[in-house]
């Protein structure tokens, strides 16, 4: 092999390599690419979700608040309703005493 062969050899191994490595850096690159934008569309997802989460923390908080009102009410109509027993309860004995002292005595 002369000079000039082997000048020319080392030469088109140097491009072909340098090609390969093109070659390899280009898919490096779509592949960096391709994750960046994965990373982006997940971390949209996770943002969306974070959102969702907070929203139903909010409904919940919420529904909490409407079930102790709710509570209160009823526990206010137990009041209520024990204390209009009391007063049917001291009406009837009255008209039961009214009824009994109209009533001729036997």
């Amino acid at each position: 092999m002369s000079f000039n062969q082997y000048k020319l050899y080392n030469l088109e191994t140097m491009i072909e390599n340098s090609q390969k490595i093109e070659n390899i850096l280009e898919r490096m690159g779509e592949t960096v690419i391709a994750t960046t934008e994965t990373v982006e569309t997940l971390a949209a997802k996770m943002e969306n979700l974070v959102e969702q989460v907070q929203e139903q923390e909010q409904q919940i908080q919420q529904q909490g608040y409407q079930i102790f009102a709710l509570s209160e009410s009823i526990q206010t109509l137990v009041d209520a309703q024990t204390e209009s027993r009391e007063q049917l309860t001291q009406l009837t004995y009255l008209i039961h005493t009214l009824v009994n002292s109209l009533n001729p005595q036997e």
